[in-house]
């Protein structure tokens, strides 16, 4: 088969190895199914993991955790049947015995393993998956449509429910990729007022189309004060501009896996009046069940670069450029 292998991490246009090679298909553990791979997006978090800004665990390693495909096998009594289509997702495997996992935060599970970083994962003709942990897709939806939905319509789905907006609420969106042009979605069907702050002209057109309020720099003050804000850019310079745009009681959710270096907060500025800063980890299975659930309700419309397979490493070189408009996604 098929695969992309990080085999050295580094610059993604200098210092990384990222190779194309032929590989055996991989078998699957006890508990695993085997999926073809028909459609992988392309996240930044697959961007972390080859210009390592992420502690890998091992390498050689195939990148990619946003994969949809069809089963080819799958084990007894699992519920999986070969022909399901089936979506793979960051979130692999978690013990189920900790008291996170037992509290329903999974994410946080201190054993969890994960898609692209400790095992194999999309940018290959085929993958395994944990069956427990593969998410059963909403019918009619295409592959190509459906591969973002898996990670940053998830996790910004998540972001947005620990950022505590309410219904009607003023929303920011720091940052305007393929989770927040899903995001934006999202609040706009709860009804909120969103602000976009975005540095490129391809985003805050694609912003507005989707119903953005008001496009602007991040360090721009909004119209109105915000109730609530999510940073999707990787970037700490841009935390204290998002905080000192909150209203009272207001609070700031990151969503990035990395981030650059936050500079210093001063309390009174950007804190005091009961402001709240909080990360987001991951996600667990039934953000992902729920999200996909509503966004066959709405229904959320991904907007997709369609990258053939052969031309994955000059999809990560335009992704840390900002130059992807909305979701960068492999077809195999």
């Amino acid at each position: 088969m098929r695969a992309w292998v990080v085999e050295r991490t580094g610059p993604i246009d200098g210092g990384a190895i990222l190779r194309r090679v032929e590989r055996d298909v991989p078998r699957p553990a006890p508990g695993e199914a085997l999926v073809r791979v028909l459609a992988c997006g392309v996240c930044r978090t697959d961007l972390h993991v080859v210009e390592g800004d992420l502690d890998l665990p091992a390498l050689p390693l195939v990148p990619g955790h946003q994969a949809v495909g069809e089963v080819v096998e799958a084990p007894a009594g699992s519920g999986l049947a070969a022909g399901d289509r089936v979506g793979i997702p960051w979130l692999r495997w978690t013990c189920g015995r900790c008291r996170f996992c037992r509290s329903g935060r999974e994410n946080l599970c201190p054993d969890a393993r994960f898609t692209g970083f400790h095992a194999d994962g999309g940018y290959a003709d085929y993958a395994t998956v944990p069956a427990a942990f593969a998410l059963p897709l909403p019918a009619g939806l295409a592959p190509v449509e459906a591969a973002p939905l898996l990670c940053a319509g998830v996790i910004g789905f998540r972001a947005l429910r620990l950022s505590g907006i309410r219904p009607g609420g003023r929303l920011g969106l720091y940052g305007f990729g393929a989770a927040a042009h899903l995001a934006v979605q999202v609040a706009r069907h709860w009804g909120c007022e969103t602000f976009v702050f975005t540095r490129t002209g391809e985003h805050a057109e694609l912003a507005r189309s989707l119903g953005a309020a008001w496009v602007g720099r991040s360090d721009e003050a909004p119209p109105a004060p915000l109730d609530a804000a999510v940073v999707f850019a990787p970037a700490g310079v841009v935390v204290p501009y998002a905080l000192r745009a909150l209203d009272r009681g207001g609070t700031v959710a990151i969503a990035g896996i990395h981030m650059t270096p936050i500079p210093p907060l001063d309390y009174d500025r950007d804190l005091f009046l009961e402001r709240t800063l909080r990360s987001v980890t991951a996600n667990t299975r039934e953000d992902a069940r729920e999200f996909l659930r509503l966004a066959a309700e709405i229904p959320v419309r991904t907007s997709v670069e369609r990258v053939p397979f052969d031309q994955a490493r000059e999809a990560l070189v335009r992704l840390a450029r900002g130059e992807v408009q909305g979701a960068a996604v492999l077809e195999l």
